[in-house]
């Protein structure tokens, strides 16, 4: 199967789908849904923001701009884990995942500075 700039965006829109999904699916006081609906919000601008990206032609270009995009995504529902989530559990994935995002991030960008 030929992967395309297509598939990488719907992976990236199902799994931020599903996390939001999940976010909402535990919500149990105002604070939570506060925060789900600030991770839903996350998820649909981003949503957009992919949508509207102009894909380049090249496949490794665009998938680079694309995961670095979808990788923004996960530090603002992350970071949003740290500040309001109540499980010590997830709350420690979430810093791992800002760890690693981060770490991806930044190599996207240095791979991205390279291209013409």
């Amino acid at each position: 199967m030929k992967i395309t700039s297509n598939h990488i965006l719907k992976v990236c829109l199902a799994s931020v789908l599903l996390t939001s999904f999940i976010g909402l699916a535990n919500a149990d006081d105002h604070s939570n849904i506060k925060g789900s609906d600030t991770m839903t919000r996350t998820m649909h601008d981003g949503m957009k923001e992919m949508e509207s990206m102009k894909m380049s032609g090249d496949v490794d270009k665009d998938f680079a701009m694309m995961m670095k995009m979808h990788h923004q995504q996960a530090l603002v529902m992350a970071q949003l884990e740290i500040d309001q989530g109540k499980s010590s559990e997830m709350k420690a994935m979430a810093k791992k995942i800002i760890t690693g995002q981060k770490k991806e991030i930044s190599k996207f960008d240095a791979w991205l500075s390279k291209q013409k």
